[in-house]
Formats: C-alpha cells, sequence, structure tokens
C-alpha cells in the first residue's frame, strides 16, 4: 500500500510522492520559538513530525529532516532585553536563547526524537540573517514588498492580483468580505487583522541593540514569516519542500505567509501540507492563566521516564484529531507501555504473527494511524519468535521500552523495599528507594505491590 496523507492544502488524502521522483523526500518542521521551555501541545507536534519521518523512511525512502529554530523573533528579543537591559545586543539574544535550545533538545531526546545531524538538520535563525536579506531584496525587486519608515512590507494587494491564491490554505474564498492594504508590525495576528505583514521591522527603542544593519533595507531584523521561507529555500536549494509540517496554529498567518512569501521566488513551493492538531488540557485550552499547563518538567515531577510515556499517549490519538491531556491518562499510558514492555521480553504465548506486519503497514500508510498501529504491536507482542518484529514495529513509531531484566540483587533490595513498607517503616523504605534510584532503577508504588524498572536517564 502506498503512504497515502491528508494534504491541508487539498484537504483530502492523497498518495505521496516526493517532487524529485526518486527515493529522496525535503521534509521541513516549523521549530520552536525558544523564548522558554517548550511545552507538552509543542513536543505533541514534533512527535508527529518524527512518526511522519519514521513512516516516509519505512517505505523506502531518504528523508531530508530540517527544522527551522526561531531565535530571531519578538518574543525572543523583548526577554533578552527583559533580562540583560535596553542595551541588549544580538549576542546577549543568542547566549539567552541558547538556554532554551539547549533545553528543547533534551526534551526532544525524552521523547525518543533524534538530535543528532545524521537525521535531523536545526537551522537557527540568527546564523541566516544575510540570507534572509537577501530574500527580501528579491521580493522588493520584484514588487511584491515595499519599504517604508518602519520596515518592509509585504503587499497582499499585488500577490494576489498576480498568483490568486492568497489564504487557500486557510479555507476557500479567504479574502472574501476582506479588505487589504493595511499594515501590521506584529508576528502573530488573528484573521480579521488581516493586512500586509513585516518582512523587515526597522530598529526600535524596545528592541534594545538587537539590530542588524543594510545599506538598502536599513537597521532592523527579519519578521517571523520570511525566516521560514528563507530557510526552506536555503536548506533544499530552492527544490521544493515535499512535506511541510507544523501546528494547526500555524496554519494562519504564518503558513500562509509562508506560502504568498515564496512563490513569488519560486513554485512549487510546498507540495504538501500536514498539521497537527491542538492537545488540549483536561478539555479545556492550555494555558498558564488557566492552570493546566505542562512542560515535560513538569510531567517528570508525576511520573519517572515522562517522555516515553507521553509519547505512547501521544500515539493513541489520530495528529488530525484534538488530544485531550491529563495525568491520569498519562499514568494509564505508562502503566500500558510497562505491560508491553513485560510481554515483549516474556515471549511465551502460542501463536502467529499471520498478516500483523501486512496490517501495521497499512495502518501507518492510511494517514499515519499510529493508534491503529499500536493495537497491532499490542496483539503481536509476547507472541513466540515475535520479538524482531515487535522490535521493528516499535522503531517505526519511536517506541521505547522499558527494560524488565532486573538484576538480583536489585529485586532483593526491592523485596526489602516492600517488607518496609509493609511494616509502615516509610522512613526506611523511602531511604531504600533513594538507594535504588542511584543505582540506576526506579521503584513505582500500586494498589497490588511495587513496580521496579531500569531508569532511561
Amino acid at each position: 500500500m502506498a503512504l497515502r496523507l491528508y494534504n491541508t492544502l487539498r484537504r483530502e488524502i492523497e498518495e505521496f510522492k516526493p517532487a524529485s521522483g526518486g527515493n529522496a523526500v525535503n521534509l521541513y518542521t516549523c521549530g520552536p520559538t525558544v523564548y522558554d521551555s517548550a511545552h507538552i501541545g509543542n513536543l505533541r507536534s514534533y512527535i508527529f513530525a518524527d512518526v511522519l519521518r519514521r513512516v516516509i523512511e519505512f517505505n523506502g525512502y531518504k528523508v531530508n529532516w530540517v527544522m527551522n529554530i526561531t531565535d530571531v523573533d519578538d518574543k525572543t528579543i523583548k526577554r533578552t532585553v527583559d533580562e540583560f537591559g535596553k542595551e541588549a545586543t544580538p549576542e546577549e539574544l543568542r547566549k539567552y536563547t541558547d538556554r532554551y535550545f539547549d533545553e528543547f533538545k533534551k526534551d526532544l531526546v525524552s521523547v525518543n526524537i533524534p538530535t543528532d545531524q545524521e537525521r535531523i538538520t536545526f537551522v537557527r535563525v540568527s546564523d541566516k540573517i544575510n540570507e534572509i536579506k537577501k530574500f527580501i531584496k528579491e521580493l522588493i525587486k520584484l514588487g511584491f514588498a515595499y519599504k517604508t519608515d518602519d520596515g518592509v512590507y509585504f503587499s497582499i494587494e499585488k500577490y494576489q492580483k498576480d498568483f490568486g491564491d492568497y489564504g487557500e490554505l486557510v479555507g476557500e474564498n479567504f479574502l472574501a468580505g476582506k479588505k487589504t492594504g493595511a499594515r501590521v508590525r506584529v508576528d502573530e495576528y488573528e484573521k480579521e487583522n488581516l493586512s500586509d505583514f513585516a518582512l523587515w521591522k526597522a530598529r526600535d527603542e524596545s528592541d534594545g541593540n538587537v539590530f542588524w544593519d543594510d545599506k538598502e533595507l536599513g537597521e532592523g531584523r527579519p519578521g517571523w514569516h520570511i525566516e521560514c521561507s528563507a530557510i526552506n529555500k536555503i536548506s533544499f536549494g530552492g527544490a521544493p519542500t515535499d512535506i511541510h509540517t507544523g501546528g494547526v496554529d500555524l496554519i494562519f498567518p504564518h503558513h500562509t505567509n509562508e506560502i504568498a512569501q515564496s512563490q513569488p521566488i519560486y513554485e512549487p513551493f510546498v507540495l504538501h501540507w500536514s498539521h497537527c492538531e491542538h492537545l488540549l488540557v483536561d478539555d479545556r485550552k492550555m494555558a498558564k492563566s488557566e492552570g493546566n499547563f505542562y512542560t515535560l518538567r513538569d510531567l517528570e515531577k508525576e511520573i519517572p521516564d515522562a517522555g516515553v510515556s507521553f509519547r505512547y499517549l501521544a500515539l493513541q490519538t489520530h495528529h488530525r484529531a484534538k488530544m485531550n491531556f491529563t495525568i491520569a491518562a498519562l499514568k494509564a499510558a505508562e502503566s500500558g507501555l510497562e505491560h508491553l514492555s513485560d510481554a515483549r521480553f516474556n515471549l511465551n504465548n502460542p501463536g502467529k504473527a499471520g498478516n500483523a506486519e501486512e496490517r501495521f503497514a497499512e495502518a501507518l500508510n492510511h494517514d499515519l494511524n499510529t493508534a491503529e498501529a499500536l493495537a497491532v504491536l499490542g496483539e503481536l507482542t509476547g507472541l513466540e519468535n515475535s520479538g524482531k518484529l515487535a522490535d521493528k514495529m516499535a522503531q517505526v513509531l519511536g517506541i521505547t521500552f522499558f527494560d524488565t531484566e532486573i538484576p538480583s540483587e536489585i529485586k532483593a533490595l526491592q523485596n526489602e523495599y516492600e517488607e518496609y513498607r509493609r511494616n509502615k517503616q516509610f522512613v526506611k523504605s523511602d531511604g531504600l528507594r533513594e538507594k535504588i534510584k542511584k543505582l540506576g532503577y526506579i521503584v513505582r508504588d500500586t494498589e497490588t505491590g511495587s513496580i521496579l524498572r531500569k531508569s532511561r536517564k
């Protein structure tokens, strides 16, 4: 079965074919804005992109996966100025964003997304300022951008006159009833505030000394949207991006504006748009003001190895459906992964795999149905002689089995721990828990006794 994916632009599931006609695939993911810690909604989107990469490779393609790192924008500059003062410089912006970029990479590793250069290329905006300037100047030359006192703006009116498809990623007749011609300087805005958007923002007092100089553009810095357009072109040498991923919140204005900026320079820009739906918490939008905002570090306070359990939980919901997160669901996912791991390392159930591999491939090749693929893996795991196939399926999904092979001396400590718990000698049991932890193992209490496993950290 050929790989078939839902294309946001055409609103249908279609067979995936790379632009090259060969086995090389250009995959681009909108990465984080490194002004703060990534939240679990961000991580869900990146897990989806990683599964997509793995499934493409499962189908025999070689993937060139690029992710931008937004370290120059309204938010990162504001936070840098807040920390370093009104004289903050690009060097201090880099210092500030390094902190969250490093943390982000650790988060990716925790949810089993590779960060090595063999499988993913991170491109920081601050490393590509000159290339972004060049892109903007080309748009000015072609008549799609114009200069003002406060920067350079993209002309939606000019684009619409030449291409006529602005906003099609959002929906048909997107511009109907909307006026164009006004300008908006901020990076993020709502559909009702549709306006020409900033490509280059002239130096502003609120930016401190975070700016770059240019003879034609003046002192300033890039707008958010142009950054991804330029990085796509740079990364793939002007060849089409086969698949562009991101969260649904990026469809407008970010991805809509990426299309508009890029097509005057080269087209097709992107062949296939894939988006991941929102993550809710307790059926509500996640927000700090709601008190339901989680980072991976928050989850690690609840359960050990939260990253692999969160990935397992995320795979249970289709990427185009809203995912409702609860702590109870995370703990259930941890238990489910423990059960799967126990079965994987105790291959003593008679039976045959049958057409499990075929059904697994069919599930993933039909718009990444990870829930169905997990079900097939669950059927297979534990069957005699199924270990290699189970490992292959787990690799495609990015699942990390918990190590259930525990040394006898560690099991003896677990038995001693449980004896202390039964006798309500909690000070001694807590001390033994810490001793076990230092030896590289984790004890978790359940209603029927304790569970012991090797830590991944």
